[in-house]
């Protein structure tokens, strides 16, 4: 039973990626989302990743509109809201929620950019927004292979750290997000002497 519904959890997951990846039959291009030929590569496990090796993703045009709807549902703050009331902010100006740019970092990084099999999941990190996304902001994530690490318990997965960067078209930084990530392995044979 546990088995079966694994099995139906893998086959979600992998079906919830080729919708990411650029699958045509789901339909993955959507307002504000350029999607790269990177996005179509081969899903990488832990034995595929190395320090230092870089993926950049495609990229998200931002406006106020759809910075005002984020903000007016997850974060209702006057900056993130109104242009006026946002003058008279630290910001001096319009700016988008920093969780709004922690969505779309990952919006993009599982479209095209950190294409792991199994999916992006987390089990800790640290997040910095250097400088505030703005309206009209075209935004794209680079990210680097900072550590690999075999789990010694679970020989079926590993941690990677992952240290990504958004991007304004501009390329400034508008975040950096240093991820640890699960990330499964290729398939090992278990010795059961």
């Amino acid at each position: 039973m546990v088995a079966m519904a694994g099995m139906r959890n893998q086959m979600a997951v992998s079906a919830s990626m080729r919708a990411f990846a650029g699958d045509e039959r789901v339909g993955y291009r959507r307002k504000g989302y350029a999607v790269t030929e990177a996005a179509r590569t081969t899903l990488l496990t832990l034995d595929d990743l190395s320090v230092g090796q870089r993926f950049t993703s495609g990229s998200h045009a931002l406006d106020a509109a759809e910075i005002k709807a984020f903000a007016a549902q997850y974060d209702p703050q006057p900056f993130h809201l109104d242009d006026a009331a946002a003058k008279d902010t630290l910001f001096g100006g319009l700016a988008a929620s920093g969780w709004h740019t922690v969505a779309i970092t990952m919006r993009l990084l599982v479209q095209a950019g950190l294409p792991l099999k199994g999916g992006i999941i987390g089990s800790g990190g640290t997040i910095e927004w250097p400088r505030p996304t703005r309206p009209g902001d075209v935004l794209t994530v680079e990210s680097e292979v900072l550590e690999i690490k075999p789990s010694r318990s679970r020989p079926d997965r590993g941690t990677a750290v992952v240290r990504s960067e958004t991007r304004n078209q501009r390329g400034e930084v508008v975040q950096v997000i240093t991820m640890k990530l699960v990330v499964p392995r290729r398939a090992v044979a278990i010795d059961v002497r």
